[in-house]
This record gives structure tokens, sequence and C-alpha cells, in this order.
């Protein structure tokens, strides 16, 4: 079974850390770009980060370039989304999504040309 599991959100005060996961499992994770979104409520699902399946390529967005960092272990078949000095409005649900690699040209910034979406996991960030 194709899937891909989130963990390691939860609540933390601002300016905190937290480190999210997404273990694929059923499939090679080597063939696949991932990408990172969040959802906070009553807002649309926006893209925060993403990594080639070779890990050559990453993106930010705006609003968390140089506080987040993705990563990736294919040996593991796991991706990696490290976040630091969390503010209030990066309160949100998180889920990780594949997108299997058509021509190398980087991690897909939309998210259209993902495919399986983990269930998400809560980032709470408050005081």
């Amino acid at each position: 079974q194709v899937q891909l599991v989130e963990s390691g959100g939860g609540l933390v005060q601002p300016g905190g850390s937290l480190r999210l996961s997404c273990k694929a499992s059923g499939f090679p994770l080597d063939y696949y770009d991932i990408g990172w979104f969040r959802q906070a409520p009553g807002k649309e699902r926006e893209g925060v980060s993403c990594i080639s399946s070779n890990g050559f390529d990453t993106y930010y967005s705006d609003s968390v370039k140089g506080r987040f960092t993705i990563s990736r272990d294919n040996a593991k078949n796991m991706v990696y989304l490290q976040m630091n000095s969390l503010k209030p409005e990066d309160t949100a649900v998180y889920y990780c999504a594949d997108a299997f690699v058509e021509d190398g040209s980087g991690c897909p910034r939309g998210e259209l040309q993902y495919d399986t979406w983990g269930q998400g996991t809560q980032v709470t960030v408050a005081s």
C-alpha cells in the first residue's frame, strides 16, 4: 500500500523549533520529489517547501525561507522539515506529498503535480 505518514507536529512557543517527518511506505522514495504543504484554518492550502528526488533541488516559500530546512534520507524512505524560529502564523496542518520524477527538472512548486498525500500533522505555535 502506497502511503505517506507525517509526524512530529505539536504545540510550541513562538521562537521554538519542531522537526516534521514524512515516512513513505509501499514504494521507494528515490524516484519521487517530495513537497511540504500547510493549511491554516479558513485559508487555502499553500506550498511550503519541496525537495527533488536526489536532494539537489530545494524550494522554500518566502514566508519560511531562512527558517525552515528540508532534507531527505532515501535509504530510510524519510523526508524531514526542520522548522526553526516558529511564528504564530506558522500554525497549520502540515502535509507531505509525492510527485513522480518525470524529467528531473526539479521539485514541483505547485500542488497539482503531487499525487499521494499524507493525513497531515498539526503544528500550533502559541504562547
